[in-house]
């Protein structure tokens, strides 16, 4: 792949970008790989001048989850591309990225007389202190048109996995997830009991077992408030090694909800740094804040949890959601205790310890970094929450990400657009499509099912897609259709016939929410 034509350092976050000479840093490439070799590094820009056509239009990945917001956009040079990006135009498609689980945050930025990939190298919101270490930042590739959009994308996702080892045949992953009816509150183990059951009844004797997860809210201390995880709450869950079990003898298999890099109290090991939770937020290059996630996972094991998901640690991290990330990721000029590795490194090597600890038991990462996280989670929620109150929601997180991070299924991880609801609150008739669309798909499916939604006509389309789901989805695969038009795809194609969905209510999109 050609080299770039300019290179640009930034020593200090608040500094300019300069020559590596001037920056006292020595920037190599070779074969596509970056590396970087200095006493304190921010940032590291390269450029590669090629004009693009007029007509191109532009799409890009994002930090964590998408928020409805993934969508092929005309030039904006200022538009921040996470991980890769693809330029469509009538000359045809092509694009840049780099590999799965670098050691930089990696973006790009695209205009009309080329590309710019910027590699965050900081540590917190501070240079990191490589200290003369050579550091290897990413290795970058080059996609070239594939026959259409979506088969490049699909190629392009391929070549950025290939140093991961080859995932085994998954088995579907399809559950019960009690969050969005109960969402945390008013949920006892006899609910959880009664999820369990309806999932069973509705895979209708499937031989593939179905999970049922306990979402949040399941300890002492309120909604996301933080570990300690070591018990249930009092009179509510008492006894988790019992309710696993019971989970199991009902037929399904058992899944737990956790939050790993926050405690309820102010915590010697917390983090320093912008967040609304001061002196909470624990710091993962602490080596007791390891060894205490290493103990949840095993605790969790031992209670006979088949599944966890890990959940809010980019926010954790950082202070921030994806979209207020933006390009400095987080605020301030804080430092991790250990300084001398990039954040990037920390979140890979967080993440590495969670898989360890895991063993076999199912990973759901949650609010965690899909490029980063490719090849250590299990399963990845792509987008933020759906919704049992608010079909515009569900319609906006849900039908998005799963049309724009399709092709990273089974290649990074196992795609998850988040739960189907069945709930009062909102309208079954749109539910059920959704359903049949995740369904089809064969990427998780997990569904919040309110015991006082259910009807004969739910139970039916219900047990329809969730055997479908089971048994993989439709063989011959999905494809959006105006998703180059359409940030909510209408149209899909599947197998020779097209199938479209109606998404709108009957007064249409809810400009407010």
């Amino acid at each position: 792949m050609r080299e770039p034509s300019a290179v640009f350092v930034q020593v200090d976050p608040s500094g300019e970008l300069v020559a590596p000479a001037r920056a006292g840093a020595v920037i190599s490439w070779s074969d596509g790989a970056v590396e970087v070799t200095a006493q304190r590094i921010s940032r590291v820009a390269l450029r590669w001048s090629e004009k693009l056509p007029s007509d191109a239009l532009i799409l890009g990945d994002a930090w964590e989850r998408s928020y409805g917001d993934l969508q092929w956009r005309h030039q904006q040079p200022e538009r921040l591309l996470p991980w890769y990006f693809l330029a469509h135009s009538a000359a045809g498609t092509f694009g840049m990225g780099v590999d799965v689980q670098p050691n930089a945050f990696c973006s790009w930025t695209v205009d009309g007389d080329g590309f710019t990939l910027w590699l965050d190298l900081r540590n917190g919101g501070g240079p990191t202190l490589l200290d003369g270490r050579t550091l290897t930042a990413a290795t970058v590739r080059r996609f070239e048109d594939a026959g259409t959009p979506w088969q490049t994308l699909h190629a392009a996702v391929a070549s950025l996995s290939t140093r991961l080892p080859a995932r085994p045949e998954p088995a579907p992953v399809v559950g019960a997830n009690n969050w969005y009816y109960a969402y945390g509150e008013n949920f006892d183990e006899k609910a959880v009991l009664k999820d369990a059951s309806t999932i069973v009844e509705l895979a209708d004797g499937h031989p593939v077992k179905p999970f049922s997860v306990v979402d949040d809210g399941w300890y002492p201390g309120g909604i996301a408030s933080g570990g300690p995880w070591d018990r249930g709450t009092p009179g509510v869950f008492d006894d988790l090694a019992g309710t696993a079990a019971a989970i199991k003898a009902i037929g399904a298999r058992p899944g737990l909800w956790f939050r790993p890099l926050l405690v309820r109290e102010p915590n010697s090991s917390a983090r320093p740094g912008p967040h609304d939770k001061p002196g909470r937020a624990l710091d993962p290059t602490r080596p007791e804040v390891l060894e205490t996630v290493r103990s949840d996972l095993e605790r969790f094991r031992s209670w006979g949890f088949e599944l966890v998901k890990h959940d809010f640690s980019t926010y954790d991290i950082f202070g921030n959601f994806g979209p207020a990330m933006g390009s400095r990721l987080t605020t301030g000029d804080w430092h991790f205790h250990d300084p001398s590795r990039t954040t990037a490194e920390i979140v890979l090597a967080f993440y590495r310890e969670i898989r360890a600890a895991a063993e076999d038991v199912v990973l759901i990462g949650c609010n965690t970094v899909g490029h980063l996280a490719a090849g250590l989670v299990d399963v990845q929620r792509t987008g933020d929450d759906t919704s049992g109150r608010d079909w515009e929601r569900t319609r906006k997180m849900g039908v998005n990400t799963l049309a724009f991070r399709l092709p990273q299924h089974n290649r990074f991880f196992t795609v998850d657009a988040d739960c189907v609801p069945c709930t009062p609150q909102t309208p079954w008739e749109l539910n059920e499509r959704f359903l049949d669309l995740v369904a089809r798909s064969g990427t998780a499916l997990f569904l919040s099912i309110d015991p006082a939604a259910r009807t004969e006509r739910t139970d039916r389309a219900l047990r329809d897609g969730i055997r479908l789901a089971l048994s993989g989805g439709d063989a011959a695969g999905i494809e959006p259709v105006d998703w180059l038009v359409n940030t909510t795809p209408n149209e899909w194609r599947a197998g020779d016939g097209t199938i479209r969905y109606d998404w709108s209510q009957p007064w249409g999109a809810d400009p407010i929410g």
